[in-house]
């Protein structure tokens, strides 16, 4: 799937050192998959991305706000 067009965004919690990142862009029907949410290492935006339905990205954004998924 070609992901070039998309919008990705990187979380405002990210330094602007070049550390570890993910960004996220949600996928709108110019990519044939409207609804999903693409995440990709933002080290290397030309590798692959991770696609999740809203479903299953909901309960990941839930879970780390509601306990971090016991990292740290």
């Amino acid at each position: 799937m070609d992901l070039s067009n998309v919008t990705w965004i990187k979380s405002s919690l990210s330094g602007d050192n070049g550390g570890d990142c993910v960004e996220v862009a949600k996928l709108g029907n110019a990519t044939g998959r409207p609804g999903l949410v693409a995440v990709r290492d933002s080290k290397d935006p030309g590798g692959p991305a991770l696609l999740f339905t809203p479903a299953e990205w909901g309960t990941f954004v839930d879970r780390v706000r509601t306990d971090g998924l016991g990292l740290g």
